[in-house]
Order: C-alpha cells, then sequence, then structure tokens
C-alpha cells in the first residue's frame, strides 16, 4: 500500500494571471497515482468514472480491443447525454398535394368569382386556332379494283370486350385476313360479365355493306362453309384455336399461322376423296397485331375502320337525330356543341380504387362492385392500393363536378350546350347536380330520345355507345376524361373527317390532382392554367403517328393523304 504524502500547508501555489505560464517540472509517480485516485472522486460524474474504467480495462486487455467501437459509442452516448429509449414524438403529416379529393371544397371557393365571370365570351367560336405547317389532310384510302386469287383458308376470329375493343378485333381481323389471302369469317363476340351485351356483328354493324365495301380487297362470309362445319360437328369451338401472342408482328402471322392455314386434310368416303382447307380459329383475338405493320397491312385496317365499318340502320337512324337536335339546340352558336365523355360510372370508379367524397357508403358500394365484376383480384393477398398515389399519377376519373369546374375555366359558359356520353354516373342524384349548376344546357341520349326510341337499345351497352360515339363524332369539340378505347377510336376518327385535327380536349389529370388539392386556389388563377391545358389540346391536335402509335388514334399518314394549301388554291 502506497502511504498517503501530506501537503506542506508553508507551501504556495501561483497561478498565473495572465494566459501564460512556465514550464513546470515532471510531476512525481507518487502525485500522479494521487491524481488518478482522484479522477475517482465522488465528485466526479457517473459517465466520467465509467468511461475511465472501460478505459483503463481496455488499455490492460489487449484482447477486448475487438469491442473497441461498441464501447466507444457507448461512451459517447453518455457523454453527450443522447442515450434515450423513449420513443420520438409522432409526427402527423400532411398528404402530397393531389393526393386528396377536396374538389367541392375548391368549387365552393372558385363558385361566386366563376359565376361573376360569366359575361366572357364563349370558347367555343374561338377554341381552335392551329393548322398544320401548311399542309391541308384529306382522308385517302385506295380500294382495289382487281380479282381476289384463290383464298388460303378461313380465318374465324372472336372479338372481346366492349364495342370499341371489338372494334378493334375486327380491323385487325381484315388485315391479317388481306395479308395472309385468307376469307374472313364474320367475327363473334365476346359475352363480358362487365358488359353484359349479347349483341352480334349484325346488331351493331351493317354487316352487307362491310362484306360489299371489302370484297375487291379481302374475302368476308357470313359463316364456315356447310361441307366445313359438318366435319366440325357444326361446333367451331372444335376447330383448331391458334393462341397468337399480344402485339404479334406480321410476320409471325407469315412464318406461323399461314403454313397451319395452308394444311390440307383429306377425308375419304365411298371411295371418294374429299380435300379440305384448314379454318383456324384465334381467341381472343384484341391487340394479337402490332402497330408497327407494313403499309400494305395499314391499308387494310383503314379500309376497315374508316370505310367498311358503318353502324347498322337502326343506329345509324337515331344518332343522326341525336346530332341533328344537339345541333338545333345550339344554333345560337352556330350549331356547335361540346361533348364529354364521361367515365364515372360505378364499375369504373370501382375499378380505379380511388377515393372521393361518398364516405362509408361509398366504400361498401366500391367493395361490393369489385367483387361482383373482378371476383378476388383486388383482394389478393400481398395486393396493396395507394389511392392517393393513384390521384397524384392521374389516373383517377374526372368528376362530374371537376369536369365542369375545368371547362368553365377553359372559357366555356353557362350557356353551352354540352352532350354528356356516359352510362349510368355513380350516386347521379349528388354527383351531377354542381356540373348541372354550372352547364344546365348539357344533355344526354335519354334527354333527346324518347322511351319509345331508346327501347330497342336500352339493354345493350354496345348499342348505346354507339349512340353516344356517333353524337361526339359530330361535335365541335371532344372533351376525353379518362383515356380507353372509346376516345382512342373517337379522336383518330375525328382526324379523319376534319383535316388531320381531332378537335380533342385532353386535360392533364396530374395537374387537376393538385390544383383540385388547393382550396387556397383564385379563380384568375385557376382560369390561367386551364386556358393553357386548352392551348396545349389545340397544338397537339395535329400529330403524324410513330411507329409505335396506334393508326386507330393517328390515321395520319397511313389513312391519309396531304395536299399543299397552295397547290390547292391554284
Amino acid at each position: 500500500m502506497i502511504p498517503q504524502v501530506e501537503r506542506d500547508p508553508s507551501i504556495q501555489t501561483h497561478l498565473p494571471e495572465s494566459g501564460h505560464s512556465t514550464p513546470s517540472p515532471p510531476a512525481s509517480p507518487l502525485l500522479s497515482r494521487s491524481r488518478s485516485k482522484s479522477f475517482l472522486q465522488p465528485n466526479r460524474t457517473l459517465p466520467h468514472r465509467v468511461s475511465w474504467i472501460l478505459l483503463s480495462l481496455l488499455l490492460r486487455r489487449q484482447g477486448i480491443l475487438l469491442f473497441a467501437p461498441l464501447i466507444y459509442i457507448f461512451c459517447m452516448l453518455f457523454h453527450m447525454r443522447t442515450a434515450s429509449f423513449d420513443p420520438g414524438p409522432f409526427i402527423n403529416r400532411r398528404p402530397a398535394p393531389g393526393s386528396v379529393y377536396r374538389s367541392p371544397q375548391v368549387y365552393a371557393k372558385l363558385q361566386a368569382a366563376m359565376v361573376a365571370d360569366n359575361a366572357t365570351a364563349d370558347a367555343i367560336s374561338t377554341i381552335w386556332k392551329r393548322s398544320y405547317k401548311g399542309v391541308e389532310w384529306k382522308p385517302c384510302v385506295n380500294k382495289s379494283s382487281g380479282v381476289l386469287p384463290e383464298s388460303n383458308g378461313f380465318i374465324f376470329i372472336e372479338a372481346n370486350g366492349g364495342l370499341n375493343q371489338q372494334r378493334t378485333s375486327i380491323c385487325n381481323a381484315v388485315a391479317v385476313a388481306g395479308y395472309l389471302n385468307a376469307t374472313l369469317v364474320i367475327p363473334n363476340f365476346h359475352y363480358h360479365s362487365i358488359w353484359k351485351d349479347p349483341s352480334k356483328f349484325g346488331d351493331i354493324y351493317d354487316e352487307e355493306y362491310f362484306v360489299t365495301t371489302l370484297a375487291n380487297d379481302v374475302r368476308v362470309v357470313e359463316t364456315v362453309p356447310e361441307y366445313l362445319m359438318e366435319r366440325f360437328d357444326y361446333n367451331l369451338t372444335k376447330v383448331y384455336n391458334f393462341r397468337v401472342k399480344a402485339w404479334a408482328p406480321t410476320h409471325y402471322y407469315r412464318d406461323s399461322v399461314l403454313p397451319k392455314l395452308l394444311e390440307e386434310k383429306h377425308f375419304f368416303e365411298v371411295f371418294v376423296v374429299f380435300t379440305c382447307h384448314r379454318v383456324i380459329r384465334i381467341s381472343p383475338f384484341a391487340n394479337r397485331l402490332s402497330f408497327d405493320a407494313p403499309r400494305p397491312v395499314q391499308r387494310f385496317r383503314c379500309l376497315a375502320n374508316n370505310v367498311a365499318l358503318r353502324f347498322a340502320k337502326p343506329i345509324l337512324t337515331l344518332g343522326k337525330t341525336l346530332v341533328k337536335k344537339m345541333k338545333e339546340l345550339s344554333a345560337n352558336n352556330a350549331g356547335k356543341y361540346v361533348s364529354v365523355h364521361l367515365r364515372f360510372e360505378e364499375d369504373m370508379v370501382a375499378f380505379s380504387c380511388c377515393v372521393f367524397d361518398g364516405g362509408n357508403q361509398e366504400k361498401q358500394d366500391m367493395i361490393a362492385a369489385r367483387e361482383r365484376g373482378w371476383k378476388g383480384k383486388f383482394t389478393k393477398p400481398g395486393r396493396v392500393i395507394r389511392p392517393g398515389a393513384i390521384r397524384l399519377n392521374g389516373k383517377c376519373p374526372l368528376t362530374p363536378l371537376e369536369v365542369g369546374l375545368m371547362l368553365r375555366g377553359m372559357g366555356f359558359n353557362k350557356s353551352t350546350y354540352i352532350y354528356l356520353a356516359s352510362g349510368p354516373i355513380y350516386g347521379a342524384n349528388r354527383t351531377m347536380a354542381p356540373l348541372l349548376e354550372m352547364f344546365p344546357n348539357l344533355q344526354t341520349k335519354e334527354m333527346l330520345a324518347s322511351e319509345e326510341e331508346l327501347a330497342p337499345f336500352k339493354n345493350f351497352s354496345s348499342r348505346m355507345a354507339a349512340l353516344d360515339y356517333t353524337v361526339c363524332l359530330h361535335s365541335e369539340v371532344f372533351v376525353t376524361t379518362q383515356g380507353g378505347n372509346f376516345p382512342h377510336f373517337l379522336m383518330g376518327h375525328r382526324r379523319y373527317l376534319f383535316g388531320g385535327h381531332s378537335k380533342t380536349i385532353r386535360p392533364d389529370k396530374r395537374k387537376l390532382a393538385v390544383l383540385f388539392d388547393n382550396p387556397k386556389l383564385g379563380w384568375r388563377s385557376f382560369k390561367h392554367q386551364m386556358l393553357n391545358m386548352r392551348s396545349h389540346s389545340d397544338s397537339k391536335g395535329f400529330k403524324l403517328k410513330r411507329a409505335s402509335d396506334s393508326i386507330y388514334i393517328f390515321p395520319c399518314p397511313d389513312c391519309m393523304c396531304r395536299r399543299n394549301k397552295t397547290t390547292a388554291t391554284t
């Protein structure tokens, strides 16, 4: 044991008064030990004591160096007094702008200023200003006049989906049959649980006109010949079904389908040999041909879509009547009206997985609708649905209120006549009220036609959609709100009729989601944004087809000819 050294009280300790000190001699070993011992004095804090003990152990036991990082972190936590095991404070984060449906609040904020601004000129007379670089486009689909060579066989397809998805299948089938020099059997329409329409080809399209228009380009027959049907027991499901991959290129049909079509099957009956061409069935057939096809194949598509496919007489007659009534009602605007394709039916709202302002009732309705239409698809284990992200990405269908706000911001005033193309609107009594308040001259096919006139169409969704298609086709302005085959075909058809311009408003729904989530938004700022969006739709009205684009949306230049304006006027 080391004896304690008494300090002589006569020895004075002088501390320098300035910041400089003179060197002092080295401390004696006894004094050093005394200082180390004084480190453990009670006046030292607990973290200092623990740190000193751990440091002493570390210096005496080299093996403990393995734990040096942990010891260092532990000491730092104690010295910084940040070692706390309490949970952090709960932060209530505000949803990202555009992820929540707040359009009713925005409407309440803008309504007074919007009503006061109603005196401005109606946009319908000035909306389309752009032309295409001095070039004029016109329909240009050439039909053949020669005699077709002997057929290579029969192709039978099943068209699935709604009205315009079936139209895609029909036009692609004509293109494939023409390319392979095959005979096309009138397509069969597949019954779907969503559309629930048992209509046949002849119920929607003029079958006779379709066959005669294509007569010199593609052979079309109503059904497979009797002698072939007999071989398959009058059951076309026994016909060999060719499973074609989606977006198949034309060379796939040449290399894989055509050899199968050219195979011959021999039947022997009573010493007589019957030779039978193969019949090929392709089901399903939607989107089974690539958009990037050779020019001759594209010509078949143009011929089918823009010339040969004409609605059946009952649809055509009532459709023309509805168009005539809309033009008469909008006589003050030179017969110009706006058509809006509104996708706010229950099945669309359910499929989108978006959340609106219907509360618990809406939630229960959507769960039931999803289970009815897509059993188990939305409840699979691991599937996560994020309504906010869907809205931010512009994938939610616009509500009637949002459509009304958008159009008023674009300059369409209260007197504008609007034709609404839609199925039954979800919660119509509640959701349609703001739109009717903003546009009291709104019309639907149910308003324009009597119950007797609509009776032959009412229980057939595709026939009702064909009526909507006809009225939208001849409007001055067409507004699409949710993508899909219906607006895509209409845009292409309108380009074909209106010199290459689609005359279509395609809103930027991502931008709208952010604007409609801002209850502090002012009318002037909102209107400025909407006018820019309108101008953008005008500038994009003319567009040439690229290799990967659909010819049904962009008919230029495959289905149309261009003529220089200066040449045309001389």
